[in-house]
């Protein structure tokens, strides 16, 4: 596990449930659906340079790299055990994606580096301090004019999915979640200085209510830390 200053929640909260990651979730979130949507969302083009915060396995990153074989693709997580699992996996498609270690509320990359910045059910790993540091170091290494698009737990939109939701809080934690199954991440993205904030899917699961959103780093703005 990567060494930072707070705990960090590997991606099924226990190290030893790790082997597991891509089963469970491609059996119980509709992982290829709400993936793809995510990468249509985010309208990326060859010549784009693009993060994967939180990129677990690399699922994500490595299906974008096969899609856009020209763009070059940075996945950053805190496990390191988990990255090893996305490295075999590119090497196993024969892709180029450098996988980092590392926190997303620490990025290891320079002010203005990202045209696009990813991440997918990841968010409601972070506690609300933490989702407002990494936010704020998303907005510092995006472009002028560059994008954030998420795919993570949002508010249940019905009693049944409330229910369903349950299950991931009492794994992952009531704290970490507590954001995402109040609705409040898109007024804590646009608070950290984003614009054009705005839901644009939701997709039902059997573990609750995936929200996809979208946001821009406005022109003009500099460095925020």
């Amino acid at each position: 596990m990567f060494k930072g200053t707070e705990s960090y929640i590997p991606a099924l909260k226990y190290h030893w449930l790790t082997s597991l990651y891509d089963p469970v979730i491609a059996l119980t979130t509709r992982e290829r659906t709400f993936k793809n949507q995510l990468i249509t969302q985010a309208d990326l083009a060859d010549d784009h340079t693009i993060l994967d915060v939180g990129c677990g396995t690399g699922t994500l990153a490595c299906r974008i790299k096969q899609r856009y074989p020209s763009s070059r693709i940075y996945g950053l997580d805190g496990d390191k055990n988990i990255l090893e699992i996305a490295k075999r996996k590119a090497e196993k498609a024969n892709i180029n994606i450098q996988f980092d270690p590392g926190l997303s509320y620490e990025l290891p990359y320079p002010d203005n580096t990202f045209d696009r910045v990813v991440t997918s059910l990841f968010f409601h790993h972070l506690t609300l301090s933490q989702k407002e540091r990494t936010l704020m170091e998303i907005l510092r290494v995006l472009k002028t004019g560059g994008e954030l698009h998420i795919a993570d737990w949002g508010r249940p939109d019905n009693v049944l999915m409330r229910i369903l939701f349950y299950q991931v809080q009492l794994l992952d934690g009531f704290t970490t979640t507590h954001e995402n199954v109040k609705g409040l991440l898109p007024g804590i993205i646009r608070n950290s200085g984003f614009d054009a904030v705005r839901i644009n899917t939701v997709i039902q699961t059997i573990f609750g209510t995936l929200s996809l959103i979208s946001a821009k780093k406005p022109d003009g703005s500099g460095a925020i830390i």
